[in-house]
């Protein structure tokens, strides 16, 4: 059994590290989105794999039987040409994604189906907007430059940012309520736009705007079709243990 972990978020780490512990004979793969990835006890390879053609092609050349794939829950390309690589290898794949944010009674949420909606649900008036969402996405809020815009990102960005009225804060989480509380208060910020990302390392700032009473434009997750998906690394190592007894 040979196993490629993709990676990028907390729950990778954590998998890693499990496997690790189990004696597995695994690769981490990140995608490069950032300058300086966490380090992994498994070896690691960063980078993209060109596309499921490129990813097939790695999985047969490096003998690869076990994909898992733990990328973020907004990264539906990778998590396609992961399902259409180990398709067409017949190689075993399993998802382990975070559940998503769910709102309480309290909470001041407006559900939108994607970046471009989220665009349109802010309000017309000059507003002071979290925006929540790193930077690959940022192109679409240009259309409403009347906002103020504050983001935060991993890495200080390599390019001017299309945003005309922004600032940035450089900082890794995982955050805390009170650490956002502050944020959100000292940028004076009215509105926050965030991805359904789920999990507990960033939804500090949700139990910051619920306190404050923020509204917030909350972007659902994409769908990807026909992949098996399961929220605990136990269920994971567990797949894997019933794969090694079943000689697949």
């Amino acid at each position: 059994m040979r196993i490629l972990l993709l990676g990028g978020t907390t729950e990778a780490s954590l998998m890693a590290q499990a496997l690790y512990a189990a004696g597995h004979d695994a690769v981490f793969s990140y995608a490069g989105r950032t300058n300086t990835p966490a380090p992994q006890p498994l070896p690691t390879r960063i980078g993209g794999f060109g596309g499921p053609d490129g990813l097939a092609r790695y999985l047969v050349d490096h003998q690869i039987t076990h994909v898992i794939d733990a990328t973020h829950p907004f990264a539906a390309t990778m998590s396609q040409n992961a399902g259409a690589a180990c398709r067409a290898t017949d190689t075993a794949l399993i998802t382990l994604q975070r559940q998503p944010w769910v709102a309480g009674p309290q909470d001041r949420w407006t559900h939108v189906q994607d970046t471009e909606a989220a665009v349109a649900a802010l309000p017309d008036a000059p507003a002071r907007v979290f925006l929540a969402i790193g930077k690959q996405t940022l192109d679409a809020f240009a259309a409403r430059p009347q906002h103020h815009y504050l983001l935060r990102l991993v890495d200080a960005p390599d390019a001017p940012l299309p945003l005309p009225d922004c600032s940035v804060i450089i900082e890794r989480g995982p955050f805390t309520q009170a650490g956002d509380t502050d944020v959100l208060q000292r940028h004076r910020i009215t509105h926050i736009v965030a991805k359904n990302a789920g999990g507990v390392g960033a939804q500090a700032k949700l139990d910051a705007a619920r306190a404050l009473q923020l509204p917030v434009i909350l972007i659902d997750r994409p769908t990807v079709a026909n992949q098996r998906i399961v929220t605990q690394i136990d269920a994971v190592l567990q797949w894997l243990d019933h794969s090694a007894r079943l000689g697949v």
